[in-house]
């Protein structure tokens, strides 16, 4: 039996306002979410247990045991839904973990959708366990243009048909970035509301700075490729990306990019 796919898109955080602590702990933020062709890809066979294998670039900075988010997701899929079915998960880890770009949420919400395939589920259960896992899963599991208020799993759906296919290049320092000493570090000033994602802002981008100042040199570094028509970091980073105005363009960059950095040329779906 050939195993069941499903793509983790890249998410991407177009801007990010934050506009206040919550008594939760979390913050109140207004983020518009784009999401990206490629990402990890997890697949998943029938099986009496339910099992994670993890290969790929960046399989050696993440567990395959109880703390991984896929597994979470399954288990608690399988919880909500009453089920006793196993699988035999297994996932290609080809974005680099705790960098701004959704990849153990992306996982976590590809693991909803697939297993809900996989084992005839109503996938309601999936949209109840989604918020329950991070709040960048709700948006992970539409994995469409999105625009997030509260903790971002407030969800209403924003037009983002004129950048829709756009070329984007993502550049990563290699370096991991903790979200929470990322909010830690945010200094409280709310700059006001979310209208415009053009004309946004990425709010948690100097307490990102200050804990890898090699954001800065990329941001700079993207900045100046000829086509790059719109640069930002992503989420709490330290992952940044660029719009191109073509894939020629984005592609030259991507040839350009220095070999101690991480990237990735794609599009946005």
């Amino acid at each position: 039996m050939t195993p069941a796919r499903e793509i983790a898109p890249a998410k991407l955080n177009l801007a990010l306002h934050v506009r206040g602590r919550r008594d939760d702990g979390r913050h109140d933020i207004e983020t518009v979410f784009a999401f990206c062709v490629d990402g990890d890809l997890l697949s998943a066979e029938p099986a009496d247990e339910l099992t994670l294998s993890v290969s790929g670039p960046f399989a050696a900075v993440l567990s395959s045991d109880d703390d991984n988010l896929v597994l979470k997701a399954a288990k608690a899929l399988r919880n909500a839904a009453g089920t006793t079915e196993g699988a035999a998960l297994t996932l290609d880890k080809r974005l680099p973990v705790a960098s701004g770009i959704g990849g153990g949420s992306a996982d976590a919400a590809a693991a909803l959708r697939l297993l809900t395939s996989l084992w005839g589920i109503d996938p309601t259960h999936a949209e109840g366990v989604a918020p329950t896992l991070g709040s960048d899963v709700p948006a992970c599991l539409l994995s469409l243009p999105m625009r997030g208020e509260g903790a971002g799993d407030e969800l209403s759906p924003v037009d983002l048909s004129d950048i829709s296919g756009a070329p984007v290049l993502l550049v990563n320092p290699r370096i991991a970035l903790s979200t929470a000493e990322v909010f830690a570090g945010w200094d409280g000033v709310d700059r006001g509301p979310l209208d415009d994602w053009r004309l946004g802002r990425n709010d948690l981008q100097p307490a990102a700075i200050a804990l890898v100042p090699q954001i800065e040199t990329i941001l700079a570094w993207l900045s100046a490729q000829a086509g790059a028509e719109f640069v930002r970091m992503s989420g709490s980073g330290a992952t940044c990306f660029a719009l191109f105005d073509s894939d020629e363009a984005r592609d030259r960059a991507a040839e350009a990019v220095p070999r101690e950095w991480w990237h990735l040329a794609t599009s946005l779906r």
